[in-house]
């Protein structure tokens, strides 16, 4: 889709963007976008980092190995 612009469709979107938005606008723009993607980044960043940081969950109380508990979230009869 994109492999179909010719310099002429790029040229007739750069004048409608230019008569829509004003010259003075378009840099404006162009910088909160830039601002927009960088803080995304950032906080991808600190994702990443804090959950390399946080140490394992300790385990639960009953549980021991693979021994499922009484309490393992399986539904209980009520009457036999």
């Amino acid at each position: 889709m994109l492999a179909d612009l010719s310099i002429w469709h790029i040229l007739i979107l750069v004048v409608i963007i230019m008569l829509l938005f004003g010259s003075k606008r378009i840099p404006e723009i162009g910088r909160s976008i830039g601002k927009g993607i960088n803080e995304f980044k950032a906080g991808l960043r600190e994702i990443g980092s804090s959950s390399e940081e946080l140490p394992p969950p300790p385990p639960r109380q009953g549980e021991q190995g693979n021994v499922p508990s009484a309490s393992s979230g399986a539904p209980k009869r009520l009457s036999q």
